[in-house]
Order: structure tokens, then sequence, then C-alpha cells
């Protein structure tokens, strides 16, 4: 064998093993390739799930937080209702005149005079307007007398020293304890609820 039989010998051992070689190569290079798309998918696959997941808390925080307004809002117009409402009664009782107004006054005195013993000196206060309807109420009382104004609806604030002791008998603060005890049936009737 001659020396160039030899070399080309070599020379397509080496050409076959560079083919084996490249072939080598180009397979681990479309695996390489395969197993990164595999992992792009995967990871694409991840991240739509994840954006989905973050978009529903969003939708489901952005409803709750509407729904919360919504009822703020309610609440609000609510109150806002029921403050016209009593707002309208305080106006209203603030008009009562006449015979009906002495009847109340008179009643809600004989209330207040029962928290005091005989004899003591009283003092009553009311409502400026009313000054003249109280000081005659008053004269059917011994040791009572009209004593000044209270900003007031009407009614009486009655009170003596000698007891320490103070009723008000406002048409305010007989409101208020009506108001407060009622509450929820005046809501009720207010905004069509089953009690």
């Amino acid at each position: 064998m001659s020396l160039e039989t030899v070399v080309e010998d070599i020379r397509d051992e080496a050409r076959e093993r560079a083919k084996e070689i490249r072939a080598d190569a180009e397979e681990r290079a479309d695996d390489l390739v395969a197993e990164a798309e595999a992992d792009a998918e995967a990871t694409l696959e991840a991240a739509e799930a994840e954006a989905d997941r973050e978009i529903e808390r969003e939708r489901e925080q952005q409803l709750s937080s509407a729904k919360l307004e919504a009822k703020q809002m309610r609440l609000e117009a609510r109150r806002d209702a029921l403050e016209t409402v009593r707002e309208t009664v305080r106006e209203r009782i603030a008009d009562i005149d006449g015979d009906e107004r002495e009847e109340l006054t008179r009643e809600l005195l004989d209330a207040a005079a029962v928290e005091f013993d005989e004899g003591v000196d009283v003092r009553v206060y009311g409502r400026a307007d009313d000054e003249a309807l109280i000081s005659e109420i008053l004269d059917d009382y011994d040791g009572y007398e009209y004593a000044g104004e209270r900003d007031c609806l009407g009614g009486v604030v009655v009170e003596s020293e000698a007891s320490r002791v103070r009723v008000n008998n406002t048409f305010d603060s007989v409101l208020e304890d009506v108001w407060e005890n009622n509450l929820k049936e005046i809501s009720a009737q207010l905004f069509d609820e089953d009690q």
C-alpha cells in the first residue's frame, strides 16, 4: 500500500468521522431546540395561567370594591332619608300650637313634678316662645316658677337646687327617646323591609 492510499484512507476516515460528528451535533442541536421550545411553551402556559389568575383576582377585587361602595352609598342615602324624616318631625313638633301644645306641656310638667318633694322651690325652663304658656301653667303649681329659656322645641326642663334634681322633659328629649327606641321600625317602614 502506498502512502497516497494510506493518506486517502485517513482522509476518508476523517470525512466519515466528521460526518458522524456533524450528525451527532445536529441531533444534539435539534434536541436542545426541542427542549428549549418545550420549556418556552411551558413557561408561556404558566405565564398565561398566572395572568388569568391575576385577572380573576383583580376582577374579584374590583367587584368586591364596587359592592362595598354601592352598600356604603345605600347606607348614606338611608341615613340622609332618615335625617330628612327626623328634621321634618322636628319641624312639625316645633309647629304644634294652641290646646295641643298646652296639653303636651302640662303632661311633661306633671311627669317631671313627681321627681320633686312638695314645698321645694322648683325652677322651670322652656322655649322662649312658650314663656307665657308655661307661666300660666305654673300658676297651678306651688313653689314653681319660670326661670328662663332653653333652646328646645318645647316642653320643660325642671330643676331644684334643694334636691339637686334636673328633669329634661323637652319635646327634643322625648323625640330622641322615641327615635332611638323605634329606629329599627322607622327604618323598616321607610325602606319597606320585613320587620
